[in-house]
């Protein structure tokens, strides 16, 4: 199975869009994104200076329209994409990339939301002044607790031995003067304690541009930041999509997904590198590809071939299905004879996992087709539990 992944804000550097402009048809889609955005992408991609992508409200839409033109690199014809991804996740502003490339929002919406949120959370920022510090190696409890100890909160658990701390500069100097033992303290360069409540000025901000937007559901498996559960219902993409800026994001649980999903392959978008890396480290026996320039894209082309498979969703439209959160054992709660009617979200099964137990619901409601699995089954994250028909009576 293939995994598309999409990192986010910290990922981009000086000129990393330049080779790319050289690919047919890339600079005029970067500058009808440039349009929607209303800022310069291809200058920022080219010529900006480091401290010019580093504000937020450049750097996110910068990184998300990279990585939604690179795909187009990748796959010429979208729909081709959707017969070999089997699924896809982004970290942080990353998942805006993810749901977009996944049929969840279009391009130029995503380009909207995308530079709202980077002006939202930039304003948030100008509060007060906060950061993040990468927090690598160290026993996981000792750093749980000097951060705790702090007051700072771990923004982005990333796995593979790295948490990244977030909070007031006050309280990231203290956290380099009182290491924990055996790890590494990095400060980053952004602009502010992203994933925690300092963002909270700029959800709303945010909610309100949702409730304007029109969603389709996912058309491969997506793994959401916030827990790594599998969403398949486009509200609800869109819902955590605007949560997430002031909660902390859990990729470590996104890959905890990816194994459980099977995955062989994870191939990261622009700016590649960070992802990949986390991949090596964490799920070991999987292949990673690091899109970076466009000179390899013939290797990510093969890399794709040889990974690819279709999407269980791809085959059935998600309207019609529940599906499985995460992996675990499904326990049976909504009603099984068919033709019963399902309410619009009513939970209907629970899947326990080793984690923690995760409801799933029909998100659009309907009538009871059929069940695919039975009480008790083993099932893995995005496995169709039951098929519903959208009005009353059985198919």
């Amino acid at each position: 199975m293939l995994v598309i992944a999409c990192p986010g804000q910290g990922s981009q550097t000086p000129g990393f869009l330049t080779p790319w402009l050289e690919v047919p048809g890339f600079a005029d889609r970067l500058h009808w994104l440039s349009v929607v955005a209303g800022l310069d992408l291809e200058a920022h991609g080219t010529t900006s200076d480091a401290e010019t992508i580093r504000d937020t409200a450049v750097a996110q839409p910068l990184i998300v329209a990279s990585g939604l033109v690179s795909l187009l690199a990748l796959f010429p014809q979208p729909a081709d994409a959707f017969t070999v991804v089997g699924a896809g996740a982004g970290h942080s502003v990353g998942e805006i990339t993810a749901a977009a490339a996944s049929g969840v929002l279009s391009a130029e919406q995503a380009m909207v939301l995308v530079r709202e949120r980077g002006r939202a959370m930039a304003d948030a920022s100008a509060q007060a002044p906060t950061g993040m510090s990468a927090v690598v190696g160290g026993d996981p409890e000792e750093v749980a607790a000097v951060l705790e100890r702090h007051g700072l909160v771990a923004a982005n658990a990333n796995g593979a031995g790295q948490v990244v701390a977030a909070g007031t500069r006050d309280q990231l100097e203290a956290l380099r003067g009182d290491a924990p033992a055996r790890a590494r303290v990095i400060p980053l360069q952004v602009a502010g304690a992203f994933h925690t409540e300092h963002m909270a000025p700029a959800v709303p901000v945010l909610e309100r541009l949702a409730r304007a937007i029109t969603t389709h559901d996912p058309r491969v498996l997506l793994a959401s930041n916030a827990d790594g559960t599998v969403v398949h219902d486009g509200r609800e993409v869109l819902s955590r999509l605007v949560a997430q800026v002031a909660r902390p994001v859990r990729w470590d649980r996104c890959m905890e997904t990816f194994a459980d999903l099977g995955v062989t392959g994870v191939l990261e978008v622009p700016p590649a590198g960070t992802l990949a890396n986390l991949a090596k480290r964490a799920l070991p026996g999987v292949e990673t590809f690091a899109l970076k320039t466009p000179d390899q894209l013939d290797a990510a082309r093969e890399f794709v071939a040889r990974h690819g498979e279709r999407s269980t969703v791809t085959t059935t439209p998600t309207w019609r299905l529940v599906v499985a959160p995460a992996k675990g054992v499904v326990r049976v709660q909504g009603p099984r004879e068919e033709g019963a009617r399902v309410e619009a979200g009513a939970v209907v099964a629970r899947v326990e996992g080793l984690r923690d137990g995760v409801d799933a619901s029909a998100p659009h409601g309907g009538s009871v087709v059929e069940w695919l699995v039975e009480d008790g089954d083993p099932v893995s994250p995005g496995q169709p539990l039951v098929r519903l028909h959208p009005a009353g009576g059985a198919a």
